[in-house]
């Protein structure tokens, strides 16, 4: 019964953080203000999550989880995995383009360690699937390798300032370094690049940003079902 009260409070504390870290944003967002949201203490909640770091772990857990649907959805729509991640950074790109509280989560999964290394496994996986032809003979650890730069590049494309570079100029620098670091053959970069470039990325991007909460939500509530189903 204990455990089962573990559990549930865990994921009272994940889905309550998660949609405040969504609508108000993760730096607004403060371990207390959860705790209040939840009516318990700050030290019953630490006793879960030691920091505001092991819960914005939580959310990009379940980004990494979204992106692999969003990719296999592309390329059951037809386009190739390499459209796909290109596809994927471009639309994070215009989502921090046009919401500041997205843009937040995002720099903030790119700057804390924890959640960094949550993202370069993750994508290093998946690169392993993308670039398979363009890398035949690498190993696990030169992809591992390659995604420390990546992540570096995919950071200073979503961190944007007043002298920052226009959002299409940003979006072909990163496409086209990644794919090189990738040894993808230049007409194949430009192609894809140019097809990136021809969408209109920015409505695909508010797409993407509301099926990205609605499947936190729902992924949320699954996990509450599964727990009761225990029961």
């Amino acid at each position: 019964m204990a455990r089962r009260r573990v559990n549930t409070t865990k994921l009272e504390i994940i889905q309550t953080a998660t949609r405040m870290f969504l609508e108000k944003g993760y730096s607004a967002t403060s371990i207390k203000a959860i705790a209040n949201a939840l009516d318990m203490s700050t030290g019953h909640l630490t006793f879960y999550f030691p920091a505001k770091e092991n819960l914005l772990a939580e959310l990009v857990d379940m980004l990494c989880s979204f992106q692999w649907a969003l990719m296999k959805q592309h390329v059951e729509e037809g386009e190739s995995l390499l459209m796909a991640i290109c596809l994927e950074l471009t639309s994070m790109a215009a989502i921090c383009e046009e919401n500041e509280i997205a843009k937040d989560f995002f720099i903030s999964a790119y700057t804390h360690s924890l959640t960094l290394e949550i993202i370069r496994k993750n994508d290093a996986q998946r690169a392993k699937l993308v670039f398979a032809e363009y890398c035949p003979d690498w190993s696990d650890k030169q992809f591992a390798e390659v995604e420390t730069l990546v992540s570096g590049v995919e950071y200073a494309t979503l961190m944007t300032t007043g002298d920052s570079a226009p959002i299409d100029m940003r979006i072909s620098g990163a496409l086209n370094n990644i794919m090189m670091l990738y040894q993808v053959p230049e007409e194949m970069r430009r192609q894809k690049i140019q097809r990136a470039l021809s969408m209109d990325y920015r409505a695909i991007g508010r797409t993407v940003l509301q099926e990205f909460m609605a499947y936190i939500e729902e992924t949320n509530e699954q996990a509450f079902e599964e727990l009761l189903r225990r029961k």
